[in-house]
């Protein structure tokens, strides 16, 4: 049994998820440069003050889009600890 209403919310669901995954993807290529070069330059791999400012941006972003800010701040730092754990690598190998 089909519902057409309900496929295409779900193929609405699964254009969003696709397009997030390619935005994570450009994400990461950007913070790996940036792993890179703070990994040159003997930058440490966690900037505490800019996370703090990133997370108390995107809260209040959240907020205005009517997102929970508490989902908000927990998927940043999932995000944020992936980047720290890729740039101490790097900084490990150079």
């Amino acid at each position: 049994m089909s519902d057409e209403m309900l496929d295409a919310y779900r193929s609405s669901i699964d254009n969003i998820d696709a397009a997030l995954v390619h935005i994570l993807a450009e994400r990461f290529k950007v913070t790996q440069a940036v792993g890179r070069y703070k990994a040159k330059a003997g930058l440490p791999p966690a900037d505490p003050a800019r996370e703090e400012r990133q997370i108390a941006r995107l809260r209040s972003l959240a907020a205005n889009a009517r997102l929970d800010p508490e989902f908000t701040e927990k998927f940043l730092r999932f995000i944020i600890d992936e980047v720290i754990r890729h740039h101490e690598r790097l900084r490990d190998d150079a």
